[in-house]
């Protein structure tokens, strides 16, 4: 199966309270592509960048197998830049400057060859622009969308509209809240599934993932790690990790999607360790493997006594 991202190739700053690193490769596209071609090997990119964007950063997404047919480079125009600072708590974090550059007027354009697409990750993108990409692919078998409060407040309607065309929505818990108009998640669960995805995904940082499919709920624990040094990618990272691994699985039902949350969250876990996709750039399948294992254990209860009269 062959996975199609559309997103954003950008350069980050970023400060923690562990450190800072300036004008990393960045970018929604460039987390879930680099997490997606561990599992599956036709990994294709959709974006755009300036002139300024270094050959080196390219060489770093093709030298993992990421398809780059579709990353446009407008030699004029300046690559999508965002600086940000993240608090102790690292689920809280200052936007100190956007410049969005080639983005301003970014469409995106599918090639041919990537038109046959069977996963569509669609990015944190206006929802007329996840439309008009999903206008440009034959018929995938399957469409994982992000969103954000920009444009849950913004652009509500045709919000709406992208997510009756969605397979599975991935978002925050407050993006969930928002969404829906409701603090209870598992009632913004069935609020937001009744707008079209058949499947919600609420990421909640270090409390993990929960699944909402079906009629069950499946929760996903985050890994404790004691060296955390940038999150900013981490989200992405779970998105390629999951639809990377639903390719192996080659089916959409709930027990694929529990384990492919799994390696989604191995992969976020990785992400967090370096700054930018470093740490996405040099695993092994055996690490991905024994992380993976561990999550299980994190997660497994064992045998429960019934409980009887005293």
């Amino acid at each position: 199966m062959s996975i199609l991202a559309v997103g954003t190739v950008a350069f980050d700053s970023i400060e923690t309270p562990f450190g800072q690193a300036k004008r990393v490769l960045g970018g929604s596209a460039s987390y879930l592509t680099l997490a997606a071609r561990y599992f599956c090997p036709d990994v294709r990119l959709v974006g755009v960048v300036g002139g300024d964007f270094p050959d080196s950063y390219r060489q770093v997404l093709a030298d993992g197998g990421v398809d780059l047919e579709g990353l446009v480079v407008r030699e004029d125009e300046k690559t999508f830049f965002w600086h940000g600072r993240y608090h102790y708590d690292l689920n809280e974090r200052d936007t100190l400057d956007t410049q969005l550059n080639v983005l301003q007027d970014f469409e995106a354009k599918i090639p041919p060859s990537y038109q046959d697409s069977e996963i569509v990750c669609l990015g944190n993108l206006d929802p007329k622009i996840q439309r008009d990409v999903l206008a440009q692919i034959d018929d995938p078998d399957y469409v994982i969308c992000d969103t954000m409060n920009f444009w849950i407040e913004n652009t509500p309607d045709s919000l709406r509209e992208t997510l009756r065309r969605v397979d599975c929505l991935v978002i925050n818990d407050a993006e969930a809240r928002e969404l829906a108009g409701e603090p209870n998640l598992v009632r913004a669960a069935s609020i937001i599934r009744d707008m079209g995805p058949k499947t919600l995904i609420i990421k909640k940082g270090e409390h993990g993932a929960l699944l909402f499919h079906g009629e069950r709920v499946f929760s996903a624990p985050a890994f404790p790690l004691e060296d955390i040094q940038d999150p900013t990618g981490a989200g992405d990272a779970f998105a390629g990790g999951l639809a990377g691994h639903l390719t192996r699985e080659g089916t959409f039902d709930e027990d694929a999607l529990r384990r492919s949350i799994i390696f989604g969250s191995t992969l976020a876990s990785f992400a967090v360790e370096a700054f930018g996709p470093d740490r996405l750039t040099n695993l092994t399948a055996t690490s991905i493997t024994e992380r993976a294992r561990a999550f299980k254990e994190l997660a497994a209860i064992p045998k429960l006594m019934p409980v009887t009269a005293a």
